[in-house]
């Protein structure tokens, strides 16, 4: 039976999509294969426009789901072209879908989260078997739903002789805590690159701040700093999750109000601050002298936002993981591909103890091929 499974993630940062095709057929996943495709403007905007109510949510989000669908078909097959594989040699497509909602145990006691996509017309498109939907179960069970990436962590970056600390940097930031002994905790830290990059839009039209070249060139607010880190979810003890339904831009133009007249380019060296001060803090108690930070997603690629982090935490040696054997854009595609894996073998793909679900679950929906 085939051990080739590929891996699609387009995270909250709505930066595009990751693909990756990996190889489980030895004693360590191969990444054997890896494209990513930026989202088309109108798509982009769609699914940015669908974190926040509107008109006619639902018609909308079924075509944008389809469109997405439609988007990660065409990088499977760019990701079946490179390789030489065909889809029958693929066993599943492990297909996150877009997050527009994320409420865990919000207004009922179960909440819910929403991930647009339509994985039936993926697997019509590319005639391979789809798992999606991973995040409804756990939640089911009484857990958050997220963050799921620290089991996947455990296995490829886990190790004996060290606590390793994998910090993914997406719209959202989230920290998984490998300890030399097995043991895993993980939880969403607080914003990563979204309000970084809604900033940047908004006062420069770049999607993006390149290396962090612009908040490099800022001073930070200490008084508009301490504000942000006011913010009670980072204080609340995990299991926690969060997403662009707390730190949005709306959550950032609330708490401007209370200040003067700010010049642009420091708002972003706060914000970068805040990013890494919230990240830290995730990190305070499992740092040990020459542990290691591993960085993966977007932010690893933010040089300033690397070396702020390095500054604000000088007993920790932080790394993009890249280092470790996984560049730091394959990490949550690779991850995927593994949980798809486990769904397909009947093994858990959550840890309780990261999601505070009442016990290991089986995730994921499978649309056979």
């Amino acid at each position: 039976m085939s051990e080739l499974y590929i891996g699609l993630m387009s995270g909250t940062s709505l930066d595009g999509i990751d693909g990756v095709l990996a190889d489980f057929s030895g004693a360590r996943m191969q990444v054997r294969q890896h494209a990513s495709a930026a989202f088309a403007p109108a798509l982009r905007a769609e699914l940015l426009a669908l974190n926040s109510p509107g008109d006619n949510e639902l018609h909308r989000a079924a075509l944008a789901g389809n469109a997405l669908s439609r988007a990660y078909a065409r990088l499977v097959h760019t990701l079946l072209a490179r390789s030489g594989h065909s889809a029958s040699a693929i066993r599943a497509i492990g297909a996150h879908g877009q997050t527009v909602r994320h409420r865990p145990q919000a207004f009922d006691g179960t909440g819910y989260t929403l991930q647009l996509g339509n994985p039936a017309l993926l697997a019509e498109l590319t005639g391979i078997a789809v798992v999606a939907d991973w995040r409804s179960r756990d939640l089911a069970a009484g857990g958050q739903g997220a963050p799921l990436v620290p089991a996947f962590h455990q296995s490829i970056f886990g190790r004996a002789a060290e606590t390793v600390l994998v910090l993914n940097i997406g719209g959202i930031a989230n920290l998984s805590v490998l300890a030399p002994d097995g043991k895993v905790l993980g939880f969403d830290c607080g914003p990563g690159n979204a309000l970084l990059d809604h900033w940047c839009q908004q006062h420069r039209g770049q999607p993006f701040d390149r290396d962090g070249a612009w908040a490099a060139a800022g001073q930070v607010l200490p008084d508009l700093l301490a504000a942000l880190l006011q913010e009670p979810f980072l204080q609340q003890p995990p299991p926690k999750s969060t997403g662009r339904d707390l730190f949005n831009p709306a959550w950032l133009a609330a708490r401007l109000r209370d200040f003067g007249p700010a010049a642009a380019v420091d708002v972003q060296a706060t914000l970068t601050e805040f990013t890494v001060s919230a990240c830290i803090a995730g990190t305070r108690d499992h740092q040990r002298n020459g542990a290691m930070l591993a960085v993966c997603g977007g932010g690893a690629r933010n040089t300033y936002l690397m070396q702020r982090l390095q500054a604000a935490s000088p007993a920790l040696r932080v790394v993009a993981t890249d280092t470790l054997g996984l560049p730091a854009l394959q990490v949550e595609a690779a991850a995927f591909a593994w949980l798809a894996r486990q769904t397909l073998c009947g093994a858990p793909g959550n840890l309780p103890g990261v999601t505070g679900a009442a016990g290991p679950r089986v995730l994921g929906a499978v649309y056979p091929r």
